[in-house]
């Protein structure tokens, strides 16, 4: 059947028609065709990888070994020696790298196996960073900024030095501080007593409102068996520190009573010591100084080298003259320092390590002080003073020293003004 359109119905139809294949033409003429991808950008489904992912580099943190060099560390590592040349050759950098400390952090920052950055410590107020640029290896010296604080502290002797020393505030390093600059007039290990009392004031350090470690001892008073010691730090025009009494005389003997740090002696000075090896009674004209292998053996005082070899039950030992007819003798060495018969050495200078060599059933330092051919205690033999502070500077000595013999003083009257 055929059906008759009204005209306005028809040109409304067309008109409809017209515009429908307008559009269409339209759309197909704004379709551009994708371009065909030789491989997937991101398979399975990843997302791509974000530009911090792709910057960060990985850190290894180095802890430094004894006789560990850069060279040693960057071939253990395997980065390309070449770096090391780059960095090494940056001025001011080498004086800063060369001279590596055993157990300490060097931090190394690498990207696909290429090194892109190294961080040391210099010290505890300097960091250097050194960084890869585009235009080869930079360094900067970071300051690193300390915060001080003066502090006192007053303990009573219980049991053991240490543990009240410690329950005051003092570290361990400070108690040993406190051992070298008194040592010379209190035997810090036979000599002790419960009831003894010391007040010191010290610094304490921190970076960032944390502690780091104490800093120096600034004042001391130490009252050992009824007697009491005053120390005091002095820092010359010349930039000397050193520790006195409040008269002005020299803390520092001519002699340390103890040559090396310790924090306790296996065998007293006796004249009647059954032997550990030998199993006899024989005098043991010394002290034995029980510590670690490899702990660091000084100079008793100043003097020349007169004997640096084996020595019968001593192992490995060294003799020094120090003149008016005192000679130290230091037995049991594992290894000596690279010193020669004849050579002079100074107070404190490293000697030796502490070993078993000889007639010795553990690591010890066995020392002996020898007065006019005569072994003598040295614990209790009278050592030389070293002197007073110069009288140019006696002056500047007493208004510096004031306030610390102040907070020592106030310090001792703080208990009795709470009670």
């Amino acid at each position: 059947m055929i059906l008759a359109l009204h005209p306005l119905r028809f040109a409304q139809l067309a008109a409809c028609l017209t515009v429908a294949l307008a559009t269409l033409n339209t759309a197909r003429n704004a379709i551009t065709p994708a371009p065909r991808l030789g491989r997937t950008l991101f398979p399975g489904g990843l997302a791509a990888p974000t530009q911090a992912a792709i910057a960060d580099p990985t850190v290894m943190d180095v802890i430094v070994q004894r006789d560990d060099t850069l060279d040693h560390i960057f071939r253990r590592l395997q980065i390309s020696l070449s770096d090391l040349a780059d960095i090494r050759a940056l001025s001011g950098v080498r004086e800063l790298l060369d001279r590596l400390n055993p157990g300490e952090h060097l931090k190394f920052l690498q990207r696909n196996g290429a090194l892109v950055g190294l961080d040391r410590h210099v010290s505890m107020t300097q960091k250097l960073e050194v960084r890869r640029t585009t235009d080869g290896f930079q360094a900067n010296v970071i300051a690193r900024s300390v915060q001080t604080q003066v502090t006192v502290a007053h303990a009573v002797i219980e049991s053991s030095l240490f543990e009240s020393a410690n329950a005051a505030g003092l570290s361990d390093s400070s108690v040993l501080k406190l051992a070298k600059i008194l040592g010379s007039d209190i035997d810090f290990v036979l000599g002790l007593r419960a009831g003894d009392e010391l007040t010191v004031e010290y610094q304490r350090l921190s970076q960032n409102d944390q502690y780091v470690k104490d800093g120096e001892i600034l004042a001391v008073r130490f009252i050992n068996q009824g007697h009491e010691y005053v120390a005091l730090r002095y820092v010359g025009p010349d930039g000397t520190a050193g520790y006195y009494s409040p008269d002005g005389h020299s803390m520092q003997k001519a002699f340390l009573r103890a040559p090396l740090e310790f924090r306790r002696i296996s065998s007293g000075f006796s004249l009647a010591r059954r032997h550990p090896i030998l199993n006899i009674i024989r005098a043991h004209q010394g002290t034995d100084y029980a510590a670690p292998m490899g702990t660091p053996v000084y100079a008793a005082g100043s003097g020349r080298i007169i004997f640096r070899g084996v020595k019968g039950g001593y192992g490995n030992a060294i003799e020094i003259d120090h003149g008016n007819g005192i000679v130290t003798v230091y037995g049991h060495m594992s290894r000596f320092a690279p010193l020669r018969t004849g050579a002079h050495v100074q107070q404190g200078e490293t000697i030796g390590y502490v070993g078993m060599t000889g007639l010795a059933t553990g690591p010890h330092l066995h020392f002996e002080f020898h007065m006019n051919g005569r072994f003598v205690d040295p614990q209790k033999v009278k050592l030389p003073d070293a002197g007073p502070i110069d009288p140019s500077l006696r002056a500047d000595f007493e208004r510096t020293s004031a306030p610390l013999l102040q907070a020592l003083n106030g310090a001792v009257r703080a208990p009795a003004l709470t009670q």
